[in-house]
């Protein structure tokens, strides 16, 4: 093992070496050189079809004002209205969110639900900001965005450091604007019409397509060792699902660095740890070390569920994970896909092993237009059927076509949005 020090605050990475419209870019060439497309068509789809870019002035608790910058850009709409989340992080950059809009188109095709995509983001750090100080953020961006958004427009989501209770503020001032709307975002609280199940949809699916595609490798998913770089909403959920399935979480990081245990680390102890300190950092039974040697760990399944560009170039040759399950966007560039195929690693892509929460938040949309509301078992029931419809997919292509599951899984997503705007006659 590597010399660990105390842990310090970082964004998942040390080195963000590429810009993330790259790695997008590279995805989506690979599949139009597959498919033929002409070059009016790879430019029309790789355009996106609106950007807002927003100065949101607050009032902060000190009596002070602030302007942050904000985004919203939605990539295609052609299958649908425009979907995607809205995050809140200092590193927020307008190509961050084109990167992050059109790997939405993306993923919403490859599961064959009707929408296309979007994303948001303000650069600001909620780590420094009160309940008050994020209300009044949220509010303001949401007044200045709303002219362009909608329940058949383009529909926000919980994204990076934002929640139910950010998208509450979405729904409410949105609905000042336009009468009340609970359809015009998803991720809500179950009380203002979010769906059973949304939460944890993220996480939950992530995990169900790793036992999955274990399942296709002859691979038993209990008594894996798994080494998990992110502890949000995305992170804390798959971790919940993995104990349950038997696998063995040695490591664990988030922003201010990771944990590690060869024995395993027991989910009750840390989350009990976590409430107490505020940090999984000092857990008892656990050695500090950073995200960067996380990442660089020997284990079975390596999840990346923070930011992208974390696996690159400068550190693809150290990964030593046998399979990597891709539960954060746009984790891997391009570069490194090409060092880990050569050396046999296996990439679940993200545009697959992320899409359960587009998925029930696809549910929760249309529960709030029908007004009816489903039982958690079915939500998760009909999650699953969707996520492995895709999954099966996705293996036939890349085995038949001898390709990279990414590259099978975007072959698939551009081909039926270029067919969408064929016949749409765009």
């Amino acid at each position: 093992m590597k010399n660990r020090g105390t842990p310090v605050a970082e964004n998942a990475s040390s080195e963000l070496p590429e810009n993330p419209r790259d790695i997008t870019s590279h995805n989506f060439r690979l599949a139009a050189e597959r498919l033929g497309l002409d070059s009016e068509m790879r430019t029309l789809l790789s355009t996106p079809f609106r950007e807002l870019r927003v100065e949101v002035p607050v009032r902060l608790d000190d009596g002070s004002l602030k302007v942050f910058l904000g985004y919203r850009i939605q990539h295609n709409g052609v299958r649908g209205p425009a979907k995607g989340g809205i995050r809140y992080h200092p590193a927020v950059t307008v190509d961050e969110v084109r990167a992050l809009a059109e790997a939405m188109t993306w993923k919403t095709a490859l599961v064959n639900i009707p929408f296309g995509g979007s994303k948001g983001g303000i650069a600001c750090d909620p780590r420094t900001m009160s309940q008050r100080e994020l209300e009044r953020l949220t509010r303001k961006f949401t007044s200045r965005i709303q002219v362009i958004l909608g329940p058949y427009r383009d529909i926000p989501a919980p994204d990076m450091n934002t929640n139910a209770q950010v998208m509450t503020w979405i729904f409410d001032e949105y609905s000042a604007h336009h009468g009340y709307t609970p359809a015009c975002v998803t991720g809500k609280p179950v009380e203002l019409g979010g769906s059973l199940g949304r939460e944890q949809a993220t996480g939950y699916g992530a995990v169900l397509l790793i036992r999955e595609l274990l399942r296709e490798l002859g691979r038993p998913l209990p008594g894996a060792t798994v080494a998990l770089q992110g502890f949000g909403n995305v992170g804390s959920h798959a971790a919940r699902a993995l104990a349950r399935e038997g696998a063995k979480i040695i490591a664990i990081g988030d922003f201010y660095g990771a944990i590690f245990s060869s024995k395993g680390i027991a989910l009750d102890a840390l989350f009990a740890h976590q409430a107490a300190t505020g940090r999984i950092q000092g857990m008892p039974g656990t050695e500090p070390l950073s995200n960067g040697d996380l990442l660089e760990l020997e284990c079975d399944i390596l999840i990346p569920a923070a930011l992208e560009c974390v696996i690159h170039r400068g550190n693809a040759e150290r990964i030593r994970a046998k399979l990597i399950a891709e539960a954060a966007n746009l984790p891997t560039t391009p570069d490194a896909d090409e060092i880990l195929e050569r050396r046999g690693v296996v990439v679940l892509p993200d545009v697959l092993t992320n899409a359960g929460g587009v998925t029930v938040s696809y549910f929760e949309w249309v529960q709030n237009l029908q007004q009816l509301f489903w039982e958690e078992s079915r939500v998760f029931a009909e999650m699953e059927k969707i996520l492995v419809k895709a999954f099966r997919s996705v293996v036939e292509r890349a085995r038949s076509e001898k390709i990279s599951f990414r590259t099978a899984a975007y072959t698939i997503a551009v081909e039926r949005v270029a067919r969408a705007e064929k016949l749409r006659g765009t």
